[in-house]
């Protein structure tokens, strides 16, 4: 199956996965019309630059984006973040699935899609 996914950096990814982490900071948003799961692939590596990817990420949870908007200082311990800063965009995180998988894939920058079958990781 094609999953519409998102790599974040270790150990956020697992954070999001146990329920620790309901907010996801970036300084994008995602399209305004997304819809559907979201998979969250947890890789080591930053990447900073276009192009940047990390063929050893891990897919680790299944969720939906309830809501984006504006980054607050209050949204701290929700994102498990050390500091705010303004332009910044709080993605809040929902009904989130645990994975338990094993299997490397893909870690890229931004919403990329990869195919994947879960069926024995959800």
């Amino acid at each position: 199956m094609k999953y519409k996914t998102l790599s974040i950096v270790h150990p956020s990814g697992t954070k999001i996965a146990r329920g620790e982490k309901t907010i996801e900071v970036r300084s994008w948003q995602p399209p305004a019309d997304f819809i559907g799961d979201l998979l969250i692939v947890e890789n080591k590596k930053f990447l900073r630059n276009e192009g940047d990817i990390d063929p050893e990420g891990i897919p680790v949870a299944l969720v939906k984006i309830k809501k984006v908007r504006v980054y607050e200082e209050s949204d701290i311990p929700a994102a498990c973040a050390s500091r705010w800063e303004p332009g910044y965009f709080s993605w809040e995180l929902t009904d989130v699935r645990p994975l338990h998988s094993s299997a490397q894939v893909l870690a890229a920058r931004g919403i990329y899609e990869i195919e994947l079958d879960l069926k024995s990781s959800v």
